[in-house]
């Protein structure tokens, strides 16, 4: 057994002696990463179609992230919110000025966020006559917390957590007659993924969201997005709803808001940005100054005019591949669906998906399972095409014969 294999499953007892065993990890330790590429500990390079679920949307140590991180962390690493710094005005700014919103939350993860946004609906629901429910929708994933279990329309997700938080009820995703028969007195908001990421990377009919805009209308509901998969150009703009015809009065945001630093905001439009007021909700690390550093350099690039437009032709240029390739193994693949960089290749079972998976990542291709047998392919956004059609061609030969 070589050193680097020897050090690689010492790693591995470690983590296994010690980790809590919530994840289902893989026997890889990687150790270095650059643009589309992943090292692992014994050298092997792994092309990264995954972008560690879809944070490092600019890959793996993009330069000019890591370039404001160094700079911000020998500065001032954090300070508590009772007081203000720069980087945070600079990234709600940046926010505001591109978005539908008035005003920002800035927190540390996805759940954290549509945590706040859950607790901005009650708060607004019930100033207006005990309006708290939420509605969400079957197979949607929220987070980890225990309001977003409840929020999250996946039954394995909320087991041995009962009594789940009250207040959520779940409608079929896509259906707006469902939706709008499930509205009722006590409703006061619908929270959706424009695009099911866990879920399956499930894309909604097109007049779904436009859809619930005016239902949110008619009712006075707020519409809240989340867009911790679909927003910081996932989807070939910056965030999911400018494309989708829909402008929610709440979004959330995190996973690729800081290319791989643990980061997440609440956006807020007008007809909620007065729910939240002086103490009614806070965040110890929320804003950091190196996260929101690594925020405000991820998201200039996303904005400079180029990363968006190419990474809209790299998705044209992997879907067709995708679409190819299914058409060469139909008895496997009944569908490939997804916007922008965010796809998902349907397969005749979620057994099958995972052993392709797994050949894939032997063969040095990392993709990802999700929903009911959906390969998740999800490269970061600076793909070039050679490394395209060299992930096709990896994920080609990871299909039995």
């Amino acid at each position: 057994m070589s050193t680097a294999t020897t050090q690689t499953a010492d790693l591995i007892e470690r983590n296994s002696k010690n980790m809590i065993p919530v994840y289902g990890r893989t026997d890889i330790v990687f150790v270095q990463g650059a643009g589309c590429v992943l090292h692992d500990a014994e050298g092997r390079r792994v092309l990264d179609f995954f972008s560690s679920i879809l944070c490092t949307n600019l890959g793996h140590c993009h330069p000019a992230v890591t370039a404001a991180i160094t700079h911000q962390a020998a500065k001032l690493v954090h300070v508590s919110n009772l007081h203000h710094s720069e980087p945070q005005a600079r990234l709600a700014e940046l926010l505001v000025a591109h978005s539908f919103a008035e005003k920002i939350f800035l927190c540390n993860s996805g759940a954290e966020a549509n945590e706040a946004a859950i607790k901005l609906a009650r708060r607004r629901g019930n100033a207006s006559g005990g309006r708290f429910e939420i509605l969400t929708t079957l197979g949607s994933f929220h987070g980890r917390t225990m309001a977003t279990i409840a929020a999250t329309g996946q039954e394995k997700i909320r087991v041995g957590y009962e009594p789940n938080l009250q207040g959520f009820r779940y409608v079929p995703f896509g259906d707006l007659d469902a939706m709008r028969a499930a509205v009722g007195p006590t409703t006061g908001a619908i929270l959706v993924e424009p695009i099911q990421g866990e879920g399956g990377v499930i894309v909604p009919p097109a007049d779904y969201l436009p859809g619930l805009r005016e239902l949110c209308d008619d009712e006075d509901l707020l519409l809240i997005f989340d867009e911790i998969q679909t927003g910081c150009g996932r989807t070939g703009t910056l965030f999911a709803y400018e494309s989708m015809h829909a402008v929610p009065d709440v979004m959330t945001l995190a996973k690729g808001i800081a290319n791989g630093l643990p980061a997440g905001a609440l956006c807020v439009g007008p007809r909620a940005a007065e729910a939240f007021d002086q103490g009614s909700h806070g965040s110890t690390f929320g804003g950091n100054c190196v996260t929101n550093a690594a925020a405000v350099a991820t998201l200039e690039i996303l904005l400079d005019g180029a990363t968006l437009p190419r990474a809209r032709l790299a998705a044209q240029r992997l879907r067709a591949g995708l679409e190819a390739l299914a058409k060469r193994h139909p008895k496997l693949v009944t569908e490939v669906r997804g916007r922008g960089l965010l796809l998902g290749m349907q397969l005749e079972g979620a057994d099958t998906a995972r052993a392709i998976a797994e050949r894939a990542l032997a063969a040095g291709l990392l993709i990802n399972v999700t929903g009911q047998g959906v390969l998740r392919i999800a490269p970061p956004l600076i793909i070039s095409d050679k490394e395209i059609d060299e992930g096709l061609d990896l994920l080609e030969g990871a299909f039995p014969p």
